[in-house]
């Protein structure tokens, strides 16, 4: 498959949205004064790569390969089922699959109702509401993955994601709510394919300022409709959690509420395909690439590759959370990779009424969840449809504290994110003897290891029980020998005082982080002191001999250690093996102790006895 490079027109502004209205068969216009300006492409200057997709078939389902730890063979996106339009009616009592759900009530889908877009792209979604119902809030599904229904949710989720197919009807396509629950609480559910993907028109873009356009457009027509409210909220995990940032910080009139479930990033370049400065694209080629369309898709990968610093595309994907001001509800979860959630868009989001839950569970396990399907309801209950039922007496955060070895903690209240009784203390490296104490090293000294296979590890053991709960920052100070350039990685895991990992439930083995050597300036805006942010916008190669300080942020975690087990830090060339494709040569020597104050600061905080 060859890569075709599309130099859009620029942006075209809209000064008024003019939508067709699908069901209503009639013209929606959507005017005001504080509508943002709407762009339909890319700057020409960009020099956006598009690549055109495998052509549609029938029945075939979009699934990927392995990719990495934590990522099923097995796992898929549902199958294409062909486009027609016509409306269908599933009854009450139906059974769409052998280990599905029954249906609870009667439900009318609408399939492949068009929306003409602002540039005359026309894109597709279906309607699924309770028959017979109109004046509903709806809740919009945005995203890459084919809308066709029914899904057989035991071929969508394998068994290892936790998943029980008893919890789904049929009708959610993947990551997304499912309209056999929804529709039957009160809800008209508005799955929608974006530009690109299947038989919508025009070409897929990965997020950003285009698709968020199209997403406010939709909001507005789903509002307009006989069958709505005018209260719409939007929902979904993983990418379909991602794009609501985007949209909400359009501010779109009708949008009421969002609830983002994991792994909601809001900056691709830092939080995934170019995290710590180091290329971090596998997962998304090969997302991209098992997708099928009629047309071209975005290729982030690929601008990656061309455009490895940050500049106007890669700030174009970063959701601006000062303008996201909507009711939220957001999951996140802890770990390495694609399980992790990068949580810092819930401080940073300017929304007073905000609310963060944080999982034990894997991504779509928790998402389908009954008890956690019920509670999301009882959100969008209170902002959708205007039901006093006490939500804003939950808990703002509610966190899951892992403890390997013992007993999970879930739901621990508390009233921010980061917590507001956080004591950030700081144990230093001791490069002499590999360990980390609670103060400062006396004499400097140094310690190295093959940048390609070698690694240092950091023993520090607690002598009472501590909770570590929120982010941790790495200090380092390093020198690399024999080569210009260095990619550092780390990871904190937990160990028993054999030095054996100890894992918690899913697999999680613990937190990380990564920095390229070269991009190690900081942006001083974004920065906190718990949270160094790269502005990656400059290369300063290392001289012979140089020492230079690394501020590397890892991912948040919530965890419990026991007196006399280990915290175990480790700095290496690769600790992923594989999963990345970093440029080390020569050695890595880490300085520590005397001048080099070299440390890693753990979030420690008070939770009760337990």
């Amino acid at each position: 498959m060859s890569a075709a490079r599309r130099s859009g027109p620029g942006c075209r502004w809209a000064g008024r949205l003019v939508l067709a209205a699908g069901l209503a068969g009639a013209a929606v216009a959507v005017a005001g004064d504080a509508k943002p300006a709407l762009p339909t492409a890319y700057p020409a200057e960009w020099d956006v790569t598009f690549t055109q997709r495998a052509p549609l078939k029938v029945g075939e389902g979009f699934c990927q390969p392995p990719v990495g730890p934590g990522v099923s063979s097995g796992l898929c996106y549902g199958k294409y089922l062909g486009f027609d339009p016509k409306k269908i009616t599933y009854a009450k009592g139906t059974r769409l699959f052998a280990a599905s759900r029954p249906l609870d009530c009667d439900i009318q889908m609408d399939q492949d109702v068009a929306i003409t877009l602002r540039d005359g792209v026309k894109i597709y979604a279906d309607v699924l509401r309770p028959a017979g119902q109109d004046k509903l809030p709806a809740i919009i599904a945005w995203g890459p993955y084919t809308k066709s229904l029914p899904q057989d949710p035991e071929w969508v989720y394998p068994k290892e994601m936790g998943v029980d197919p008893g919890w789904l009807t049929g009708l959610a396509k993947f990551e997304a709510p499912d309209a056999g629950y929804w529709a039957c609480h009160g809800y008209t559910v508005v799955n929608v394919d974006p530009r690109g993907v299947d038989v919508s028109e025009g070409d897929m873009q990965f997020f950003g300022r285009v698709d968020a356009a199209d997403g406010y457009e939709v909001v507005e027509w789903v509002a307009a409709q006989p069958w709505s409210n005018g209260k719409v909220g939007i929902h979904g995990s993983s990418w379909l959690a991602m794009v609501q940032f985007h949209i909400a910080a359009l501010r779109p009139p009708h949008l009421a509420a969002i609830a983002p479930a994991s792994a909601h990033i809001t900056d691709l370049y830092r939080h995934r395909l170019m995290k710590g400065g180091i290329s971090n694209t596998r997962l998304n080629t090969v997302l991209t690439r098992s997708m099928r369309g009629s047309n071209r898709y975005e290729e982030p990968s690929v601008m990656a590759s061309r455009q490895p610093l940050m500049n106007a595309y890669w700030e174009d994907k970063i959701a601006d959370m000062s303008k996201v001001e909507v009711p939220m509800y957001l999951v996140g979860s802890y770990g390495l990779e694609v399980q992790a959630a990068e949580m810092d868009g819930f401080f940073r989001a300017a929304s007073r009424n905000k609310w963060l839950r944080i999982t034990d569970k894997g991504t779509w396990a928790d998402q389908y969840m009954p008890e956690n399907v019920d509670d999301t309801r009882r959100f969008f209950d209170r902002y959708l449809k205007g039901v006093d039922n006490g939500w804003e007496q939950t808990p703002r955060v509610r966190l899951a504290v892992l403890d390997p070895g013992g007993e999970d903690r879930v739901n621990v209240p508390a009233s921010d994110w980061p917590l507001a009784n956080t004591q950030y203390r700081k144990i230093y490296l001791d490069a002499a003897n590999g360990t980390l104490s609670p103060r400062p090293v006396g004499p400097a000294s140094s310690a190295s290891y093959d940048a390609r296979t070698g690694k240092r590890t950091f023993v520090y053991r607690f002598d009472r029980d501590t909770a570590v709960v929120g982010y941790l920052r790495l200090r380092l100070w390093v020198e690399v020998a024999d080569a210009d350039d260095g990619d550092f990685f780390v990871t904190v895991q937990k160990t028993g005082a054999d030095g054996k990992v100890i894992e918690a439930a899913r697999g999680y083995k613990g937190t990380g982080g990564r920095l390229r050597a070269s991009m190690r300036a900081l942006d001083a805006g974004q920065s906190t002191d718990f949270l160094p942010v790269p502005s990656f916008r400059k290369r300063e190669l290392l001289g012979a001999g140089q020492v230079v300080p690394l501020d590397i942020s890892i991912s948040p975690t919530g965890m419990m250690w026991r007196a006399g087990q280990e915290l175990r830090l480790t700095v290496a060339g690769d600790v992923l093996k594989g999963t990345t494709a970093p440029a080390n040569a020569g050695r890595h020597v880490i300085h520590a102790g005397g001048k080099y104050d070299a440390y890693l600061q753990i979030p420690v905080v008070a939770l009760g006895n337990r």
